[in-house]
């Protein structure tokens, strides 16, 4: 049974009964403490499993616990969270990625007690969890984790569940690097200057391999956009930019991806010609709606 499936069949269930049944479809789940999203096991959602016995005694010992679930390649779902706060929310930005198709391919939308909105995305390489304040968007992937239907989180209004709204038609994977770009444009933390000018594949490269931990995935992603700007394809963009990056310690996957979501980013409509092959095949990537990975 698909996820979306399973959330559909949540609202009639309890949560001891959920959890279990998500467990035998494979995916992890962890016990939450009643009404509120502090797991109640010593190591979090590293502790959740797919065990069905396991997951049984923990809801038989705490029968109102709340489901959280791991978000990232290990349950196989990244979370866009939308947040409410007060008069302000993150609902205008993401509808601004949606117009951009920069958040195309959602699998399953779920209210959130906060009336806010978790967008359920299939998740298929590791992106890192990170937070948009300002745009109030939360991006939950490897080492994060959500509170799952048919869950209750207790507000100043009382007790308010989490409850599905809407399933997606094509799921895809969405690219984090270049949403958490365009709802929360930045100038990367580091500057470069060069007397050859700021589109210089040798320029940019030495600037990329001094980025430190925190600024990597951004100053990629912006030096990427600077060279396909210029009209640089694909093919040399990544051989500029893919031994430097390694140097500044991102993995190869990770470079691959931050490298096509710039090409995304930057490219005309329909993202312009073919992303095409450059990887190795461990670190080769799909285009959104392209179908299987690039040969």
């Amino acid at each position: 049974m698909n996820f979306g499936d399973l959330l559909l069949i949540s609202a009639g269930m309890s949560r001891g009964d959920f959890a279990v049944t998500l467990a035998r479809e494979d995916i992890p789940v962890f016990p939450c403490i009643p009404g509120g999203k502090r797991p109640l096991t010593p190591a979090g959602f590293r502790d959740a499993s797919t065990l069905g016995h396991l997951v049984n005694a923990w809801w038989r010992r705490w029968p109102d616990a709340n489901i959280g679930m791991p978000t990232g390649p290990r349950s196989g779902f990244d979370v866009v969270d939308v947040d409410v706060r007060g008069d302000e929310s993150g609902f205008a930005g993401f509808l601004r990625a949606l117009s951009a198709h920069l958040a195309d391919g959602e699998i399953a939308r779920v209210h959130t007690p906060s009336d806010g909105m978790h967008v359920y995305y299939p998740a298929t390489s590791a992106q890192r969890c990170w937070q948009a304040a300002r745009a109030h968007i939360d991006f939950r992937g490897d080492g994060g984790y959500v509170i799952v239907p048919p869950s209750v989180i207790q507000t100043e209004r009382g007790p308010v569940a989490y409850r599905l709204t809407s399933l997606g038609k094509n799921p895809e994977p969405i690219e984090a690097v270049a949403l958490r770009a365009f709802v929360d444009p930045r100038p990367v933390p580091t500057s470069y200057t060069g007397s050859t000018g700021r589109t210089n594949p040798t320029v940019l490269a030495s600037w990329v391999a001094r980025l430190q931990e925190g600024e990597r995935n951004r100053g990629l992603f912006w030096a990427a956009c600077r060279l396909y700007e210029s009209g640089m394809p694909p093919r040399e963009a990544v051989s500029a930019l893919l031994p430097a990056a390694k140097q500044a310690g991102l993995g190869e996957p990770e470079i691959i991806a931050t490298l096509h979501s710039a090409w995304r980013h930057t490219g005309p409509e329909e993202y312009g010609p073919r992303f095409t092959r450059f990887a190795s095949p461990a670190a080769r990537i799909r285009r959104p709606g392209s179908g299987p990975s690039l040969p």
